[in-house]
């Protein structure tokens, strides 16, 4: 009989998942682990192909709700548009269900984000029985395709995402700072319309004011609410240089952020032929002239 080696490495495991380390099978050898990894996992073809039919079928769901809100096609085709709905719904139900029955700790899958927004997928039509309308909120389903990051790989471009967040968070001040100023001057603005144009034209209030101001200085100008003296004319025309030179702050202020994010992750070593400063932390050649960069600084 062959032993096994002894002080040898043992073989190499694959790297449990998210799923894996969070939501073990409620156990082994049995339909519910065979379940499990049908649901949870994406490696074998079966478990892609399950997937990727979820997907499909969430797709297919939302487009269903979406036709529905359209008059010439409800008016024309509501009966079968309705039975299709409940039965994505009845579907989605059993699957919720089969997810809470194949992980060890159905409670903590139940108030996790994917079970959250699993529960929420399959709500609205239930609610649609005691509130009418409410069925439309099953839009929210589309949520459920952020699977397909689990099932296309894209969780290996989290380093990236996070470049992107980081450099979110530390300009998050002084966008606040911007929006508070954006807001005192829609404040500003929406109070002056009020006096000057008042209720007759269309400015009714100041919080009327205000909306008005907001889609004046964005430069949107639906023409709902628009001025009639000269004075208030004036005002608007200022407010629209205003939007036109602050509109593009936040945007520069993000850039800026993003831009000093990416420089760290260079090095300084400056190339023997060109003299370029700066290359990116593992090159090995000259981003310029391709020029082999000095070891070791």
């Amino acid at each position: 009989m062959n032993q096994p080696p002894q002080g040898g490495n043992p073989p190499p495991q694959r790297r449990a998942g998210f799923f894996e380390r969070e939501f073990l099978p409620a156990r082994d050898d049995t339909w519910r682990n065979r379940w499990y990894r049908l649901i949870f996992h994406h490696e074998a073809s079966a478990e892609r192909n399950f997937d990727l039919l979820l997907i499909v079928a969430i797709l297919v769901s939302v487009t269903v709700v979406m036709l529905d809100s359209v008059s010439a096609i409800k008016t024309r085709w509501h009966e079968a548009l309705f039975v299709a709905e409940w039965i994505f719904t009845i579907l989605f139900t059993l699957e919720y269900a089969l997810r809470l029955s194949v992980v060890r700790r159905p409670w903590r899958y139940a108030t996790s984000f994917f079970g959250v927004i699993d529960l929420l997928a399959i709500l609205p039509t239930y609610l649609s029985l005691l509130f009418a309308g409410s069925s439309y909120l099953i839009v929210i389903r589309v949520l459920r395709l952020l699977r397909v990051f689990r099932v296309l790989k894209l969780v290996e471009y989290s380093s990236e995402a996070s470049v992107l967040i980081g450099s979110l968070q530390r300009s998050s001040r002084k966008i606040f700072v911007f929006i508070c100023t954006v807001i005192t001057i829609v404040i500003i603005f929406g109070s002056l319309m009020y006096v000057i144009e008042g209720p007759e034209h269309g400015f009714t209030s100041i919080p009327t004011s205000m909306y008005w101001a907001v889609v004046t200085m964005a430069t949107v100008g639906f023409g709902d609410i628009a001025p009639a003296t000269p004075l208030g004319r004036f005002i608007t025309s200022i407010l629209i240089l205003i939007g036109y030179s602050i509109i593009a702050v936040p945007t520069g202020i993000y850039t800026a952020e993003l831009a000093n994010s990416l420089r760290q992750n260079r090095r300084a070593t400056r190339c023997p032929e060109c003299a370029l400063a700066e290359h990116e932390s593992d090159a090995v050649h000259c981003r310029r002239c391709g020029h082999r960069l000095p070891d070791g600084e």
